[in-house]
């Protein structure tokens, strides 16, 4: 099984920039799109074959998510169940009959930290929502995370410290995860490997590859075995971000 995750930063900008070629190209059994950046009824995407699942933000031109799946799921859900941080469509489930699938689109902890509440606040949620669905069945769950783990996974991390996306909350949150029965399945196969996700449109930063690697593919450890690889397609254009990829055996 092959699945692609994708920040698009706006599919209708995305699709401008042959969006569609690299779907087709790719050919993965599940797709998930992070950054829609859409309201319903604003595009309509021609995927033969594919079922499409959407959650939008309330807010105009911001966030949401997209997944776009061959096999029709048992059951989807939008949001965390939490009122609070389910207005921005964040987060989609599928759910098939031995795993769940999940998109997510992190928040932003913003300049000078100050959405780092509400980041913190969908991070506990979401563990605790992933931690009940594993006790079910096993969980796959990937996209734009908006956290640099570790200082091997972005280019300058001294300089960054303490910046959205590599503070000491924000890391410490994601290796809680982690500890809760999670793989980084990128980290897993490529404990040493540099290799970005997310690059800055300032200062050429993709040209002189100063990147970041916030988007990510997770699996409970009870998939460990059936990770076929993981790759970050750093040779994809068309957004600030590129596509992460996992198959599973």
């Amino acid at each position: 099984m092959k699945l692609i995750a994708w920040n698009v930063n706006g599919l209708r900008a995305a699709i401008r920039h042959d969006f569609m070629t690299t779907f087709k190209n790719l050919d993965a059994d599940i797709f998930c799109i992070g950054e829609t950046k859409l309201q319903p009824g604003q595009i309509k995407v021609d995927l033969p074959g594919y079922h499409q699942y959407w959650n939008y933000a309330d807010k105009k031109g911001y966030s949401g998510t997209a997944i776009f799946t061959k096999q029709e799921p048992l059951h989807v859900t939008n949001g965390l169940g939490v009122d609070e941080l389910d207005h921005e469509g964040r987060t989609i489930t599928l759910e098939y009959d031995n795993y769940y699938v999940i998109v997510s689109y992190t928040p932003n902890s913003q300049p000078k930290l100050k959405r780092l509440a509400f980041k913190r606040a969908y991070n506990r949620a979401f563990l605790n929502y992933i931690n009940q669905l594993k006790t079910n069945k096993s969980v796959i769950f990937c996209g734009d995370l908006n956290v640099a783990h570790q200082p091997i996974d972005l280019k300058n991390d001294a300089t960054n410290h303490h910046n959205p996306g590599f503070s000491d909350e924000e890391r410490e949150d994601f290796t809680e995860l982690l500890n809760n029965g999670f793989i980084d399945t990128f980290r897993f196969l490529h404990p040493d490997e540099v290799k970005y996700s997310w690059w800055s449109y300032r200062s050429h930063a993709r040209e002189h590859n100063a990147g970041w690697r916030i988007d990510y593919f997770v699996v409970s450890n009870d998939l460990k075995d059936q990770i076929k690889s993981a790759d970050i397609l750093t040779d994809i254009y068309g957004s600030d971000h590129c596509p992460v990829m996992l198959e599973l055996k």
